[in-house]
């Protein structure tokens, strides 16, 4: 499977059949990945992405013992309250099935008050995963998994908010007034999810259908979103009802 060179968009009429898509997807990817270099590195967002890799659990061919996880953004709470990404992927997925836990790379509780060393405590067990492949100083994921907000936003990356704004050599930077709650945030960088083998996007909801047009067909509007580079969408028929990019069945991939 080929890094696309411009947007690959997938719809679906039903949630059911994103999930089945996405699962194969992600089992396919896992499985290049493990035969090239025996191990496969992915980096999941929150909202609305962990709950279709629920699929996962029905694909037997997937070697979760060579599977290595951290997550592309996290809100600053215990990794047990309900708005954590990592509680949400422990629920849906991870309790499931037989990844090891040393494998699971949330973030660092011990930082919750300090956002600043918390990005650094993150950062460097990004630098120091020998299971990571690298290209220079930035880690090269092979699959990270994104969503789309109503606001083009991406990661906890959101538009007109200084963590836009990092060197090209910054792995982790924070949030401190996420319009939403909770307000606090860690993400990676544009660099680090430029830096992944592959990238894809999971997008619901008819509320995200503007925001997916405009990264799509407009990408000059400058949405965080679209500072990613060509990416796989999979998305459903009511987030895509908008955008006037060419579909591509799922059977094509």
């Amino acid at each position: 499977m080929s890094t696309p060179s411009a947007p690959v968009l997938f719809s679906f009429p039903t949630k059911d059949g994103l999930r089945d898509a996405l699962s194969s997807f992600v089992a396919k990817t896992s499985a290049d990945a493990i035969a090239k270099h025996g191990s496969f590195a992915i980096a999941i967002s929150g909202g609305n992405v962990p709950k279709p890799l629920g699929g996962l659990i029905k694909e037997p061919t997937v070697q979760w013992d060579k599977w290595h996880v951290y997550y592309v953004d996290e809100r600053v709470v215990p990794l047990d309250h309900a708005d954590s990404n990592h509680k949400l992927c422990l629920d849906t997925l991870w309790s499931k099935v037989p990844i090891p836990q040393g494998q699971i790379h949330p973030i660092d509780t011990n930082h919750l008050d300090n956002l600043q060393q918390l990005s650094i405590s993150y950062a460097q067990g990004l630098k120091a995963d020998s299971n990571l492949p690298s290209s220079g100083d930035i880690p090269s994921f092979d699959l990270i998994l994104l969503r789309l907000g109503a606001d083009g936003h991406t990661a906890s990356l959101f538009p007109g908010r200084p963590a836009l704004s990092t060197s090209a050599d910054q792995l982790i930077t924070f949030a401190e007034d996420a319009p939403r709650e909770p307000s606090k945030r860690v993400t990676f960088t544009i660099s680090v999810i430029n830096n992944a083998l592959r990238v894809a996007f999971v997008c619901t909801g008819a509320e995200k259908a503007e925001a997916l047009k405009n990264v799509l067909d407009g990408p000059e509007k400058g949405l965080p979103a679209s500072r990613v580079k060509p990416a796989y969408w999979f998305v459903d028929d009511s987030a895509s009802a908008k955008a006037g990019y060419q579909r591509t069945p799922f059977d094509q991939l």
